[in-house]
């Protein structure tokens, strides 16, 4: 199964807003991929921004499968792929 960009930043921003007991609309996301730091994410929330790292995103995909698909994935199952004449990003789900 293959998420798309906007999946993966529901996924972050659903996972922000569970972790932070706050509104999902509360919560903004970018995604990035850059050769030196891999596959981040800055994330907004009330006017504050931090960053995740890859495994913080693939924690975040793992979480919406469970809620939205009903399906139990792992981190290790998941791929992130960056499509650059696209500038997309995807993640790849295995299911094991």
């Amino acid at each position: 199964m293959r998420l798309t960009t906007d999946e993966i930043v529901n996924a972050v921003c659903l996972h922000t807003s569970e972790r932070q007991q706050i509104p999902v609309t509360s919560v903004e996301v970018e995604l990035s991929w850059d050769e030196e730091q891999g596959f981040t994410a800055e994330v907004w929330v009330e006017g504050r921004s931090r960053y995740l790292v890859e495994a913080n995103l693939k924690e975040s995909i793992v979480r919406y499968m469970l809620t939205e698909y009903g399906r139990r994935v792992y981190p290790s199952s998941i791929t992130m792929v960056a499509d650059e004449a696209l500038e997309e990003i995807f993640a790849d789900v295995i299911e094991e």
